[in-house]
């Protein structure tokens, strides 16, 4: 049975009490303030619905994450970033990079990535724990991507691009500097080609739990001024 969470508590079930299908719906309702985000993404889910549905809380398993160790750069991509025809920077222009993300997409209808859900992580990155990776070619954001940052933890959440291979410079800056700065894993939640690509892979939902007790409260060399 579907937990409905209130908003006077921030307390989520325990993951196993996620629905094999649909693949970790694990609650609905509650709201979006960051402490609730906050709290989710530590115990292991997070929000995805479109507008006109009550909040819905995932943990998926298998839980796809990319371990910055074992980025896979291709050739193509090398060739790219050796151009250096662009330019990337972190925590120059979250809101435009998370307007961004939430725009109209050919392959798909609508977003989830609605207002009420682009306001609360503009909370957590007033908070300096979302961030955004911004892409730009003279001088225009041409693609970037935001997530969230807690400990040695990275919690990736959505990616946009303007301009040829854009989005696939700013992950692979990101995860190169996730490596220099110590982190352990990416968090991807759902499995697509693209990040498949990269070498992102799937783990059982428990070891991710693991992860999250070991790595949520340990420092890390972040330094997202830069």
């Amino acid at each position: 049975m579907l937990t409905w969470l209130q908003r006077d508590s921030l307390n989520f079930p325990p993951l196993s009490k996620a629905l094999r299908e649909p693949n970790g719906l694990l609650a609905a309702g509650g709201d979006l303030s960051a402490d609730r985000l906050i709290q989710a993404y530590r115990h292991g889910c997070f929000p995805w619905y479109q507008e006109g549905q009550p909040i819905l809380w995932w943990s998926p398993d298998p839980r796809t994450v990319l371990f910055p160790h074992e980025l896979h750069i291709s050739r193509s991509l090398h060739k790219v970033l050796r151009q250096a025809r662009y330019q990337v920077t972190f925590d120059q222009a979250f809101a435009a990079v998370i307007q961004a993300c939430a725009a109209p997409r050919e392959y798909a209808e609508g977003t989830w990535i609605t207002t009420d859900m682009q306001h609360a992580y503009l909370q957590l990155h007033k908070r300096g724990i979302a961030h955004s990776v911004e892409v730009w070619r003279d001088g225009e954001l041409v693609g970037g991507l935001y997530g969230l940052a807690m400990g040695q933890l990275f919690f990736g959440e959505s990616m946009f691009s303007r301009g040829d291979n854009a989005s696939k410079v700013g992950f692979a800056t990101l995860v190169e500097h996730l490596k220099t700065w110590k982190f352990a894993l990416i968090d991807c939640q759902m499995p697509t080609q693209h990040l498949h690509n990269f070498g992102a892979r799937a783990i059982a939902r428990a070891d991710f739990s693991d992860y999250l007790k070991y790595h949520l409260d340990q420092p890390s060399g972040a330094d997202w001024l830069i």
